[in-house]
């Protein structure tokens, strides 16, 4: 194989790949303005639904754009010898392999989301904004971006220099290494991350003695689940939708509730959300999910040792000096189908684990609270009701709503 056949076997990916997902999303756009099932009928009344009609239909129309704003960025890039340029800007800072990829990863990583800045501006402040969701300054819309900017380059820059210090060190097996480093990552980012990283971004405060914190404790006695950490975060800050979450294990595990859920929902809903989350512990998904992201992290990583050394990956880019950073570029392009495939079947997993924590939370709370909490949370998030199959299959981590309501109702 030449790097001429190489190079058009990873423009055919991406076009394909973009093709692939218009197709997908037009065939979900078609729906909807379907009418919504018997058991559906009182999420919205009919100014609301069309207003999520309206606000499905925008968001479609401008993910045309800028999907294609990136295709079209990307293609330009391979064919006219971008990486080369940014290669050649890199190694004219230094002759250190490391600071090299740093710095051709940086200019490449900044310069993608300086280009696409005007595009997430428009969504907060035009299109959230004018769904009502939107509640971000542009103070901190910008802040961040710097702050996102600087964890990119600590984090992501510090595991990228360890890699690379790890390849020259021990050759083909530093794929060995670079796993050791990732699982010892993830498994920290999942204990600490609430504690460590999302300060940065939101305010965290215990959840108030009072009425609701007595309800969950209740419930969690019930359950044999000792939970003392239960937290409340800000996202009232950014936008009006709500959500809830799981992370940590041991002395470390918590609940974070955003104030937006705690003030869509009454109390009984709240604990009925608590319970669908303790399912996922109870039920070992964490656990399935943070060791299947370790595995194939270290999937990945193995078969990139296979080919990282083969200077037709360096030269597909059009850049003839080969180099771990412009390997790994072209091996990431050339990857994708197969990441695409592992996310389709961690997607099947994960929606079958939902259907286990609703069952778990139906069985050792109630249902009911459950459905009513689902179907508050779609309406205030103008939630898509109405779904194409195959883009559920693509894209959805979860059951639909019809589908999550049918079975808690079995």
């Amino acid at each position: 194989m030449t790097s001429n056949t190489l190079f058009y076997i990873i423009i055919a990916i991406i076009i394909i790949n973009f093709i692939v997902d218009k197709v997908i999303d037009s065939l979900n756009a078609q729906h909807f303005n379907d009418k919504l099932p018997k058991d559906l009928q009182d999420v919205y009344d009919e100014a609301e639904y069309k207003k999520s009609q309206k606000y499905k239909a925008t968001n479609y129309k401008f993910g045309i754009l800028t999907s294609s704003f990136s295709v079209v960025l990307t293609l330009a890039f391979l064919f006219f010898d971008g990486f080369e340029f940014v290669d050649n800007i890199a190694r004219g800072f230094s002759e250190n392999p490391i600071i090299i990829a740093l710095i051709f990863f940086g200019i490449i990583m900044i310069g993608s989301d300086i280009l696409t800045i005007p595009f997430s501006y428009y969504s907060t402040f035009v299109i959230e904004e004018k769904f009502g969701f939107n509640k971000t300054s542009v103070q901190t819309f910008f802040l961040d971006k710097i702050k996102g900017w600087l964890m990119m380059a600590i984090i992501g820059g510090g595991i990228l220099a360890l890699v690379i210090w790890f390849y020259q060190a021990t050759g083909k097996h530093f794929w060995l290494y670079a796993w050791g480093l990732m699982a010892i990552f993830t498994l920290f980012m999942n204990m600490f991350y609430s504690k460590l990283i999302v300060p940065l971004f939101n305010n965290q405060s215990p959840l108030e003695t009072g009425s609701l914190r007595d309800k969950i404790s209740k419930y969690t006695e019930t359950v044999g689940f000792k939970l003392d950490k239960i937290f409340v975060i800000d996202g009232s800050k950014r936008s009006t939708k709500a959500n809830a979450y799981f992370s940590g294990f041991g002395s470390e595990k918590r609940v974070t509730l955003y104030d937006t859920l705690i003030n869509d929902l009454d109390e009984d809903e709240i604990v009925a959300v608590l319970a669908h989350e303790v399912g996922h512990y109870k039920k070992k998904h964490i656990i399935f999910n943070l060791f299947a992201s370790i595995l194939l992290t270290g999937l990945t990583l193995y078969i990139l040792s296979l080919f990282i050394s083969n200077p037709l990956l360096s030269q597909a880019l059009g850049v003839e000096t080969p180099s771990f950073h412009i390997g790994l570029i072209a091996f990431g392009l050339l990857y994708a189908p197969i990441s695409e495939i592992t996310s389709l079947i961690m997607n099947i997993f994960s929606r079958k684990f939902e259907y286990q924590a609703d069952d778990y939370a139906k069985s050792t709370y109630k249902a009911e609270p459950l459905i009513t909490s689902l179907k508050k949370l779609s309406k205030n998030s103008l939630s898509n009701l109405t779904p194409h199959p195959a883009y559920v299959f693509m894209h959805y981590s979860h059951p639909t709503l019809l589908e999550r309501i049918e079975n808690l109702r079995k």
